[in-house]
This record gives C-alpha cells, sequence and structure tokens, in this order.
C-alpha cells in the first residue's frame, strides 16, 4: 500500500463522527505510519469537519426544523444547552474552557463533531467556538498518541519476549 493511500486512510478515519482521531492514530500507527505522521494527518482530518458544523449546520436544523420529529428534537437540545448557559454565570464565563475540556477528553462521544454540534447548540460564533475545539483536538491527540505509543511498544515487548 503506498504511503499517499496511508495518509489518505488516516485523514479520512479522523473526519469519521464518533471514530475522529480516537480511531484514526491507533490505525495509522498500525499502517506502517510514524507516529508523528499518524498524528498530522488524524488531526487535519479531525479539524476539516469543525469550521463546517460550526458555520452551517444551523441552516440544516432549520430546514429539517420544518417537520414536527425533527422540531421537537433541535428545540429541546437548543433550549437546553442555552437553558444551562443562562442558568450559571460561571458557565457563561468558562464556556471556552468546558468545550476545551469536553473536547480534549479522548472519551467515546466527546470529540470535535461533538463539540462542534455544542457551540452550535450555543449559538457561539465561529471565532469563539473554533480555537477551544481546535485545542481540544490537539490534546486528545496527545492523549491517544502517548497511549498508542505506551500500548504499541508494551504489545511489542510481550511478543518479543514469548
Amino acid at each position: 500500500m503506498s504511503v499517499f493511500f496511508k495518509y489518505l486512510i488516516t485523514f479520512l478515519v479522523g473526519m469519521v463522527p464518533i471514530i475522529e482521531l480516537r480511531g484514526a492514530i491507533p490505525i495509522g500507527v498500525g499502517m506502517g505510519l510514524s507516529y508523528f505522521e499518524a498524528f498530522i494527518f488524524s488531526f487535519l482530518g479531525n479539524i476539516v469537519p469543525v469550521y463546517f458544523i460550526v458555520k452551517f449546520i444551523r441552516p440544516l436544523f432549520d430546514f429539517f426544523g420544518r417537520w414536527k420529529p425533527f422540531k421537537i428534537v433541535i428545540d429541546w437540545a437548543t433550549n437546553r444547552a442555552t437553558n444551562k448557559i443562562k442558568e450559571s454565570e460561571k458557565l457563561q464565563n468558562f464556556t471556552a474552557l468546558g468545550l476545551f475540556l469536553f473536547v480534549a477528553v479522548p472519551l467515546p462521544g466527546t470529540g470535535a463533531w461533538v463539540g462542534s454540534l455544542i457551540a452550535n447548540f450555543l449559538n457561539l460564533p465561529p471565532k469563539k467556538a473554533i480555537p477551544p475545539i481546535v485545542a481540544g483536538v490537539l490534546t486528545a491527540g496527545i492523549i491517544v498518541l502517548t497511549i498508542t505509543a505506551i500500548a504499541n511498544g508494551g504489545i511489542q515487548y510481550i511478543f518479543s519476549h514469548f
């Protein structure tokens, strides 16, 4: 398999919701990319959708909101997020930090996609939403890269000694 194809796969897996770079880094390393290459291409793939989600998901919400089942879900999620922020002055002051921490913790259900949706529900403009999301993806990537390197080293050690 060519190195370009490995880069492309790592990049595209990084774009996939839920999997994101949490899966793309180990996949890239597993295909033989260096840790640095796997990190860069998964990071770039994970970041690409962020701007589009933050900036353009609202028209999709408006479009699908014309149908009652979608409108109920969209309105519920938007109102819930908005009310939580309005309830707490601390949340208003620390929205960026909360968004960063949410994206930075590499657990299932967190990440750039969901963080971008949350930012949209909170009506954060791209200038305020994108920096903490990118910083969170960078942090999550470093964590996943470290865990991958430790796991890979541990697995290689086990195989070399048995």
